[in-house]
């Protein structure tokens, strides 16, 4: 099997319809932990891929939606971990695999490899602090929570949920979300917990697993360059303000982190 590293750097290299996103995340897996045997869940991924393109279509938004939860949460018993929500396992594929439970977000990449075995569109939505799903209809889309086992989210539900979003955002939460973004917004559940308890080289781990999908998300680098500073890797950090000003070498983006990478070189001398 191809070395975690390099499957990365692969996915950093496609653009994002081509990115098999269950498949990602499960390197994702790999390369966050060396010693994890895969084997197991690629298999369930074709388990599901297998039944799903099996499943009756009743053309609307919400038989699919039925139907793809009868699936996942009544066949497979997929559901949210709320007794455990913050743990890491519930952010690691493979584990969330093998537990049956799991994070939205996490939850919602199982429920995207199965609706797209079916041949349905459906995608991610970047909703603020829950990941929901759109599956697709006939007659247009339904928001589904994949974390209480496929529940349509509707009315005012779906609107208590964007009330506190900024100005403006709401079309954006509910546009589609990139497969890069739903593997980055993964990630980021992992590295925020580890940054939390304190494991900042784990977090820096997580962030630089996350540069080799997204190579060009500049807040990302910069990100980087913050933490590798709060670990006095003083040549890390410059490293990363370097590729801030390759991705944008003009503007305030640029002007900032050329300041600062001074800063840090006056430290070295």
């Amino acid at each position: 099997m191809i070395d975690p590293a390099r499957a990365l750097a692969a996915i950093g290299e496609l653009p994002d319809d081509e990115i098999d996103l269950a498949g990602a995340a499960i390197q994702l897996s790999r390369a966050g932990n060396p010693r994890v045997d895969p084997s197991e869940a690629i298999a369930h991924l074709s388990v599901l891929a297998r039944d799903a393109a099996g499943l009756e279509d009743g053309k609307t938004a919400a038989s699919r939606a039925g139907a793809l939860s009868r699936l996942l949460a009544a066949a497979h018993g997929y559901r949210g971990d709320d007794v455990d929500y913050d743990s890491l396992d519930n952010a690691d594929l493979v584990q969330v695999i093998a537990r049956r439970r799991g994070l939205p977000v996490a939850l919602g990449i199982l429920w995207l490899h199965a609706a797209h075995a079916a041949g349905w569109r459906a995608w991610g939505l970047d909703v603020p602090g829950h990941f929901l799903l759109a599956v697709d209809g006939q007659r247009g889309p339904v928001v589904v929570d994949a974390f209480d086992r496929g529940r349509i989210i509707r009315g005012a539900d779906l609107r208590e949920r964007l009330a506190d979003m900024p100005a403006g955002t709401t079309a954006q939460a509910l546009a589609q979300m990139p497969p890069r973004a739903v593997l980055l917004r993964l990630q980021n559940n992992i590295r925020s917990r580890l940054q939390l308890s304190g494991d900042l080289d784990g977090a820096m781990a997580c962030l630089e697993r996350m540069l080799m999908i997204a190579p060009d998300e500049i807040a990302l680098w910069q990100d980087a360059a913050q933490l590798n500073i709060r670990l006095d890797r003083v040549a890390g950090a410059i490293r990363c303000l370097q590729q801030v000003m390759t991705l944008l070498p003009e503007g305030p983006t640029a002007d900032a982190a050329r300041a600062l990478m001074d800063e840090l070189r006056s430290r070295l001398t």
